[in-house]
């Protein structure tokens, strides 16, 4: 009986793992959600083993965007995964796995983009760095705030040391990482180009998993005026480490006041 038992938990146990699988970057990410700009929870080194509970798709990472929930509970993107495929190996996750929107799902036509004023705006907040260099809380950036995937930034396909046009091209390619709020919207929010630069800069500085769990989208959901809600909610997410830091309220005041300047053009659930 023992025996039917432990057979029955080893068959179980291997339908909710997938085999074992090397991760062929130096050094790989483990983030808190399926995101290159969700929090980085641990690392991986090339050859390491790891079993895949899950997999989901989220922020594209060199033309794939599949990304593989570890043993471990975080999140690596697919291409750094040696599973000998672009598709799926292991089940989808599902709407509890970390990988799922929420709020219903968006329309497709919503912009991966920003306006000028928005990218002005990132631009200033983020600062300029010419070569991969740590952030204040030491994680490795370079341009305008890109956070470096791989030893050295490798995949940065731009010349180091950065001039400010090439670090500019740099950032218009990493927008549309945090264009991810149009996937947690129920598409019935409306909001004007200055409203989703406003808000695609604050993804940019908290990451898609902060925008996806904030009261800010479920109050945008629950049908709230926008202007009210992102002059509101975005003041509340000035702090580090618990503490209110002087840059991040000024960036938050910023945020705001774009948002308030009227625009007819339009950015969700359509881009005009």
């Amino acid at each position: 009986m023992k025996l039917v038992t432990l057979a029955a938990l080893l068959l179980a146990t291997s339908s909710q793992l997938a085999s074992g699988y090397a991760i062929k970057g130096d050094t790989v990410n483990c983030r808190s959600g399926p995101g290159t700009s969700d929090k980085v929870v641990r690392t991986y080194k090339k050859g390491e083993q790891v079993t895949l509970s899950c997999q989901t798709t989220g922020t594209s990472v060199s033309g794939n965007n599949l990304w593989d929930k570890t043993q471990h509970g975080c999140y690596v993107a697919d291409y750094y995964v040696q599973t000998g495929k672009n598709g799926y190996v292991a089940k989808k996750c599902g709407s509890t796995g970390g990988g799922g929107s929420t709020g219903g799902g968006s329309s497709s036509g919503y912009c991966k983009s920003v306006n000028a004023a928005s990218l002005n705006l990132i631009k200033e907040f983020e600062g300029f760095v010419k070569s991969p260099a740590p952030d204040p809380i030491g994680l490795p950036t370079v341009g305008y705030g890109h956070l470096c995937q791989t030893k050295g930034c490798k995949e940065v396909k731009y010349k180091f040391p950065l001039t400010q046009a090439t670090a500019e091209a740099l950032l218009k390619d990493d927008i549309p990482k945090y264009t991810c709020l149009g996937n947690y919207l129920n598409g019935k929010v409306k909001l004007n180009q200055n409203q989703w630069g406003a808000l695609v800069s604050w993804v940019f500085n908290v990451g898609c998993g902060g925008a996806q769990s904030s009261t800010l989208v479920k109050r945008l959901n629950a049908g709230e005026n926008p202007s009210t809600v992102i002059a509101s909610e975005l003041p509340k997410w000035n702090k580090a480490g618990g503490r209110v830091l002087s840059g991040l309220t000024r960036r938050r005041n910023a945020e705001v006041k774009l948002a308030k300047a009227p625009t007819n053009a339009q950015a969700y659930p359509k881009c005009a």
